[in-house]
């Protein structure tokens, strides 16, 4: 059973900088793609960065590019979402998501498992 749970959202001011941490209960971590979603008020669901469990391997959605920065510590079976530059069109509930053993993460993939979500608020 793989469960998730996410730490570290709040309310901040635009500019300023937030990091996101994911744990994982899972079986074998270090071979799961990890994500970050994101669902503003009165939208739908959005990706928002992925990382492989190969080495290297990230993916961002454009909106994010350049700002945001997602990572994982396979040591800690912890996944991070680094969120520099903050604005208020990034406010949203910001769920953490697991996909499939040596499977993959994406815009496209639906991802199996999900965690609670952790509010993120940046005020203008």
């Amino acid at each position: 059973q793989v469960q998730l749970a996410e730490s570290g959202g709040g309310l901040v001011q635009a500019g300023d900088s937030l990091r996101l941490s994911c744990e994982a209960t899972v079986r074998i971590f270090r071979v799961v793609p990890m994500a970050w979603y994101r669902q503003a008020p009165g939208k739908d669901r959005e990706f928002v960065a992925s990382v492989s469990w190969e080495v290297g391997r990230t993916s961002y959605a454009d909106s994010v590019k350049g700002r945001f920065t997602i990572s994982r510590n396979n040591a800690k079976d912890t996944v991070y979402l680094e969120m520099n530059n903050l604005g208020p069109e990034d406010t949203a509930v910001y769920y953490c998501a697991a996909g499939s053993p040596y499977g993959q993460l994406g815009p496209g993939a639906e991802p199996g498992h999900w965690g609670q979500g952790t509010q993120v608020t940046v005020s203008s």
